[in-house]
């Protein structure tokens, strides 16, 4: 695809398990362009230690810090496409970062959607830290207090239940509409 027009990178932010890993993929299969993720960024900083395990030892106030050192250096590129964790819009400074010179589409689910395909991923507990142990409930508390942030954020609103190769689709279109 020709992308010589496109001078900016393409931020996916949603709560865990809305498709941000894998609908990055697919635009950066279709774009040509490098698919970077905050949490893979995390872990680079902190060489043999998942973010599960880094979280537990470490504690969240540092493994915030260690990600916005991350979202920071990962934004200033451009002509990529980056995958924001579920959390990582949770300090104003990163919400800046991600806006700058960038489509931000947020991958919107409901919360039993989100339950649903988080229960059916083997790899969430050994990828990520684990629900504080409310199940349901948490994953709907979270959205609550995480939906107004990424609605502020977000350029585009996709329906994270359609398929990746349609997202794309709907992102890519977005992205070459004139002004």
């Amino acid at each position: 695809m020709d992308t010589t027009q496109l001078t900016m990178k393409i931020v996916l932010i949603g709560y865990r398990g809305c498709g941000k890993s894998t609908l990055g993929r697919e635009l950066s299969a279709n774009l040509g362009w490098p698919l970077l993720d905050i949490d893979r960024g995390i872990e680079h900083k902190r060489p043999g230690k998942t973010l599960t395990d880094l979280w537990l030892d470490i504690g969240d106030d540092a493994f915030r810090d260690i990600e916005a050192a991350v979202v920071r250096e990962l934004c200033r590129l451009d002509e990529c496409v980056i995958s924001f964790g579920a959390g990582s819009l949770g300090r104003p400074q990163n919400r800046t970062h991600a806006c700058r010179d960038a489509l931000v589409v947020y991958l919107n689910m409901t919360a039993k959607a989100l339950w649903e395909r988080i229960q059916s991923d083997p790899r969430s507990a050994t990828t990520r830290p684990n629900l504080a142990g409310g199940g349901f409930e948490e994953v709907v508390q979270m959205m609550e207090k995480r939906d107004p942030v990424y609605r502020q954020c977000a350029n585009l609103r996709v329906d994270a239940t359609r398929s990746p190769e349609h997202l794309a689709g709907v992102v890519i279109a977005h992205m070459r509409k004139p002004d």
